[in-house]
């Protein structure tokens, strides 16, 4: 599907500081639109229904997948993520930049509906650190943790997969990074062709 919007993927282990990234720079860049996911877990200290995600329990998220409302969805640590299928098309056909927080899984899904979308990957400096960051984040049992690190191994491998690697080892150089490769993607000939096509015939480039 072309669409005159650019679609930014993101997706890292847990305790990486994917949110943290994703909402720094949405304070930064106004052209960005995040969309809200649903998820059948259960919300986290200070995070709202239909802010971070839409929490709805399994029954319905799975009715959703019936009716066919996902772009895609995936089970990550035992819960169910999808992405709105109506929320995402409508945006980017309004020249809307989306950008979503995703696991691995389903942003290699949205890549083979969008060719054109950017996946971005981010990493964290080392086992060790991620450790640190989950065990500081206070919000999980010691199990939830192993849990979580064992699949970060999996999810860590995947990277290769992506247009673009952060290593957040310095949170405000990994914001840069990722500002960077948001508006790198904006000024790519492709880009610029479905975004601005009205100049690009007017130049009889397109």
């Amino acid at each position: 599907m072309e669409t005159p919007g650019n679609l930014f993927c993101v997706a890292a282990p847990s305790g990486t500081g994917k949110s943290s990234l994703v909402k720094a720079l949405l304070e930064l860049d106004a052209r960005l639109a995040v969309s809200v996911s649903h998820t059948t877990r259960r919300p986290r200290g200070q995070e709202v229904n239909g802010r971070e995600y839409h929490f709805i329990d399994e029954t319905e998220f799975r009715a959703m997948v019936a009716r066919g409302e996902f772009f895609e969805h995936a089970e990550v640590h035992g819960n169910m993520y999808g992405t709105s299928r109506k929320a995402i098309e409508a945006r980017l056909q309004q020249g809307e930049d989306v950008v979503l927080e995703i696991d691995w899984q389903g942003a290699l899904q949205i890549k083979r509906l969008f060719p054109h979308a950017v996946l971005i990957f981010i990493l964290p400096p080392s086992w060790e650190e991620l450790m640190q960051r989950l065990n500081r984040r206070g919000e999980d049992t010691p199990e939830v943790i192993a849990t979580r690190m064992a699949n970060g191994r999996t999810e860590v491998a995947q990277a290769r997969h992506f247009d673009f690697v952060i290593i957040n080892s310095l949170f405000e150089t990994a914001l840069f990074d990722l500002k960077t490769v948001v508006h790198s993607q904006r000024l790519k000939y492709a880009a610029q062709l479905r975004n601005r096509s009205q100049v690009f015939a007017a130049l009889g480039l397109a």
